[in-house]
């Protein structure tokens, strides 16, 4: 992609770790400066719409902050962090019928952050992790830095297969995954979620095989239609459960949290010690003024009516514009919709053309590992952020360059050449 970074000679190549040499960029990240063209309309960034936040009322909020708080929110903290600030968090899963003590919560920078320290307490070099496949493409970007064998087990519109899953559990044998990874609730990339049955399943192959199940829950308030299934945290307390503000607040603020048994908080907490000493009192301090002093459900309902009249005008042009060989999710919430084109297509060649068409997209292969040669004739696009008449304009403008490239495979086989 012309533009977007020039190749250079690295003369400390072969000082490198090995952990670095097997890591990638982000693929949304990498399209970002793309995005911000005037001309682009972006279906990458999962970006949520904070333009629609009360700002003076977050404005009065950081103001309190600082003054209410003193030197407080600009001092060091405890690791695990602030109790306020534990007392939101607990607040927040008490609404999911997750009921927690304070020590059994560690604030993190971002849930990203989180994923980062579950690696590196868990993964050994050559270790079998089990994620969803495709799957959260930052997930991947922090467990790959510990250079893991990533298995994937696919999912449906039920999300992810527990009879697939548990064939590669027989196959790995007990105790042979080091973990499993799942966002169960309008998975990214995916937008499906998981069935109850399913989710009972997975936790019950979790128990047999002796394998720690990590929950990514990020979207999980972000719901347009349909009846709540529970938290897998909800319906085992073994459950590693990661949350975050950046959805239903503000990503900026960096705030996340991590629940797990305290044996495994305990050694997460050593690990961040070695990362960050402690996370940012004053963001922390923020995080809890918004939630005490605003309406922040009301704010989110208002938010979430937005969301569904995007995904709503996503669903209608996707059925408008794209070609009948194109096959898409329906989620119920979240941000994504995942595409899946005939095999022959490549959508990570297809990314330059869609750019210079004016839109932009993130090719599937980037949700998947590495070098497995997976997802790349599917394709992630995003309703979050553009307004409804720009994602109809991108969606039509995607759907030429899809359709481009099926009549150069037509030709083909008319001519007899494939």
């Amino acid at each position: 992609m012309a533009g977007l970074g020039l190749i250079q000679f690295d003369e400390w190549a072969d000082l490198y770790a090995d952990r670095v040499r097997v890591m990638r960029t982000s693929a949304v990240r990498d399209l970002f400066a793309a995005a911000s063209r005037s001309d682009i309309i972006s279906l990458s960034g999962g970006m949520p719409d904070i333009n629609r936040l009360p700002l003076e009322k977050v404005a009065e909020v950081a103001a309190h902050a600082i003054l209410e708080e003193g030197v407080a929110g600009l001092q060091y903290g405890d690791t695990t962090g602030r109790p306020q600030t534990k007392q939101i968090i607990r607040g927040l899963m008490a609404d999911f019928g997750v009921e927690i003590d304070l020590e059994d919560v560690t604030v993190t920078t971002g849930a990203q952050q989180g994923l980062d320290l579950l690696g590196k307490t868990f993964i050994n070099p050559g270790d079998a992790i089990i994620t969803e496949g495709p799957t959260y493409l930052g997930a991947l970007q922090a467990f790959s830095a510990y250079q893991p064998k990533v298995h994937t087990v696919a999912f449906d519109e039920e999300g992810m297969c527990t009879d697939l899953l548990e064939a590669k559990l027989k196959e790995l044998g007990p105790r042979g995954a080091k973990f499993i990874y799942t966002i169960p609730t309008f998975q990214n990339p995916g937008g499906v979620t998981m069935s109850l049955p399913r989710r009972k399943r997975l936790l019950e192959l979790a128990h047999e095989y002796e394998v720690p199940v990590i929950e990514d829950d990020p979207y999980g308030r972000l719901r347009f239609e349909g009846t709540p299934e529970p938290l897998l945290r909800s319906l085992d307390n073994e459950v590693i459960y990661l949350g975050t503000v950046s959805k239903v607040f503000a990503p900026g603020l960096r705030t996340g949290w991590i629940i797990a048994p305290l044996p495994i908080l305990k050694k997460l907490n050593m690990v961040k010690q070695g990362t960050d000493l402690c996370g940012s009192a004053l963001n922390q301090v923020i995080v809890e003024h918004y939630f005490n002093e605003t309406p922040w459900a009301e704010t989110l309902t208002l938010i979430c009516a937005h969301y569904r009249a995007r995904r709503d005008t996503m669903l209608e042009a996707l059925e408008e514009f794209f070609p009948p060989e194109a096959s898409w999710t329906h989620p119920a919430g979240g941000f994504f919709v995942w595409v899946t084109l005939p095999e022959y297509m490549d959508t990570p060649q297809m990314l330059s053309v869609a750019l210079d068409a004016g839109v932009t997209f993130v090719p599937g292969d980037g949700c998947f590992p590495a070098g497995s040669g997976l997802g790349k004739n599917t394709l992630r696009i995003a309703f979050c952020y553009e307004e409804p008449e720009l994602l109809r304009e991108a969606v039509r403008r995607l759907s030429l360059v899809i359709e481009e490239r099926l009549e150069l495979y037509r030709a083909f086989i008319k001519a007899g050449a494939l």
